[in-house]
């Protein structure tokens, strides 16, 4: 049995549904479109991959599951119900509390589906709004438009789901300062405990990133975008919503305790097409493609890679994704974690973002000041490779 390195069994999980009505211009996650795709033969390899997953690796208490994708809201109920049902069987022993969170677009959630999922357990849903103005979801490939956000909210709540958080977007083609403050204005109306919102990156391999290199994609200027980050924290802080990580506000308790594992640098089960998963120290990726996916479920788990983790890079990934949170990273936690304190292992970069005034420190802590949340990936970067000498 693997455990991870404080010998508990990893209490997250987290589970890969790979299809799409259609291919967003600007995403560049293992996705595909829906249309012609071996659904269930896919969902049959995950409830294999999982049964290989818990006797590999025998689950804890689970506390968190996410489904992600993809749009796992594209499964059709009787798909949905034989998905969760396999969930449920692999991983029978779920806190009270239990967080499960599935991840939806607009216009796939009528109340049949949404009725399956809260019978499966699902508690929190995930909606990928990104723009509040129809022009601007049509021209980043959203097949969705305003009104069935609306109704998908309306939906969710009549099933008894109130645990709801909309994703947005800003730095978008073509949106202004004054479009995002409408989204904003709009999304806060709905008076949600969880907004998630994120910049837009120009990945590699997306209609996006071809537009880009022919200078076609008209972004906002770097003013605009720092205007419109500086207005979405302050709206939120005013409207009650704590920012608990650099992309992320809730109200107090409803922050995302899925992806705070993330950020904790803990261990979760990565189960599905090209997910990835962390326990016990090592990583590793899965296939990709759905078929290659399903027909590698047929000899063992089907892996494109599996690799440990060095302490050395334990630590700097502790860092990298502890300092997006706003509480910051803490020196018990580290220890916890390492049996070493973060000032003997990092003084020299910790005391460089002090100093620079990125980073604030207070009672066995380190977090990003206020001027350091702007200038993320500048720390971030200090502890990329910090420690390959050591």
């Amino acid at each position: 049995m693997t455990t991870t390195n404080n010998s508990r069994p990893p209490e997250a999980v987290y589970i890969h549904i790979p299809f799409c009505t259609n291919k967003c211009f600007y995403c560049d996650f293992n996705s595909y479109v829906l249309k012609d795709q071996p659904v269930m033969d896919y969902l049959r390899a995950l409830d294999r991959e999982m049964e290989l997953t818990v006797e590999e690796t025998p689950p804890g208490v689970i506390k968190t599951i996410f489904v992600g994708g993809g749009t796992p809201t594209v499964l059709k109920p009787d798909e949905m119900a034989y998905f969760l049902a396999s969930v449920r069987t692999h991983f029978p022993h779920w806190a009270e509390d239990i967080e499960f969170s599935m991840e939806a677009n607009p216009g796939t959630t009528d109340p049949e589906k949404l009725a399956v999922m809260k019978a499966g357990g699902v508690n929190r849903v995930s909606f990928g709004v990104q723009a509040f103005q129809n022009e601007l979801l049509t021209g980043i490939g959203r097949i969705h438009n305003v009104d069935d956000v609306y109704r998908s909210l309306e939906n969710a709540r009549a099933a008894g789901l109130d645990n709801l958080s909309v994703d947005l977007m800003f730095g978008l083609p073509n949106q202004t300062v004054d479009m995002l403050a409408e989204s904003i204005r709009k999304a806060l109306e709905l008076k949600l405990p969880h907004y998630s919102i994120y910049s837009l990156k120009v990945e590699e391999n997306t209609l996006f990133h071809t537009l880009f290199h022919k200078n076609k994609l008209p972004l906002p200027n770097e003013e605009d975008e720092l205007q419109m980050y500086l207005l979405l924290m302050s709206s939120m802080e005013a409207a009650g919503y704590n920012q608990y990580e650099i992309s992320n506000f809730a109200k107090p308790g409803m922050e995302s305790r899925h992806n705070i594992t993330y950020w904790r640098n803990q261990d979760y089960y990565g189960l599905g097409a090209g997910a990835h998963g962390y326990v016990g120290r090592q990583r590793h990726i899965n296939i990709k493609g759905v078929n290659p996916y399903v027909e590698a479920t047929r000899s063992g788990l089907p892996r494109l890679d599996a690799y440990p983790i060095s302490p050395q890079e334990a630590m700097e990934d502790f860092m990298m994704v502890g300092l997006r949170m706003r509480e910051g990273v803490s020196d018990t936690a580290f220890q916890a974690q390492f049996g070493r304190s973060m000032e003997e292992v990092f003084a020299a970069p910790l005391h460089k973002m002090v100093h620079a005034g990125l980073l604030e420190q207070g009672g066995g802590t380190y977090r990003l000041s206020k001027q350091g949340i702007l200038f993320g990936n500048d720390v971030f970067g200090e502890f990329v490779g910090a420690l390959t000498e050591v």
